[in-house]
């Protein structure tokens, strides 16, 4: 028993005396900071109320009034589920695109950062889930929802295909008529 006892003493002793030459890692909370006096991260200048006048990007031109860019963004605008959001362009949990007023802009290059950037408050951002081509041609449409385009560049018929046989196709009705004497009851 008593070897008992001194194993375990001794190895408690051990344990004490490996558990006493561990060093406890020293940090320094009071030491120097690092350097922010660096270039600040680059962000964009735009902010919402502030829509000072910016040098325009010429890809912006190339997207603005072509109806073929136009459509492919009308497509986008579907499959990217901005209507989720943004219902069609009347707004819902994200604001009415159909309105005058913008919060961080109308102009197609505001409307491509706005997509490509992101906004606070819900609106992710695009970059790198889309090619560049494909967000010029989204802002592209979302210009056409509050008529900032010109009208022969905007799209008049849908892209996907139709339901509903074209009028050329349906049976033709007799005309109704709309005088008073046909209205009345021939009985009086």
């Amino acid at each position: 028993m008593c070897s008992r006892f001194l194993e375990g003493a001794l190895g408690l002793a051990l344990c004490a005396l490996l558990l006493g030459g561990c060093e406890r890692e020293q940090r320094d909370f009071t030491g120097p900071q690092p350097d922010t006096s660096g270039p600040a991260p680059s962000l964009a200048d735009l902010q919402p109320g502030s829509l000072t006048a910016q040098p325009r990007d010429p890809r912006g031109a190339i997207y603005e009034n072509n109806a073929y860019h136009i459509g492919q963004g009308q497509n986008l605008f579907r499959w990217m589920n901005c209507s989720g959001c943004h219902a069609n362009g009347g707004g819902d949990s994200g604001p009415a695109l159909m309105d005058d007023e913008w919060r961080y802009g109308g102009d197609i290059d505001h409307i491509f950062a706005s997509i490509d950037q992101g906004r606070p408050n819900g609106m992710p951002s695009f970059r790198g889930k889309l090619p560049p081509e494909q967000i010029w041609e989204l802002a592209a449409y979302v210009r056409t929802l509050s008529d900032n385009v010109r009208k022969d560049a905007v799209p008049s018929r849908k892209e996907g295909l139709s339901t509903t046989p074209p009028l050329t196709q349906k049976e033709p009705e007799p005309p109704k008529s709309t005088d008073a004497a046909s209205t009345q009851d021939p009985q009086k």
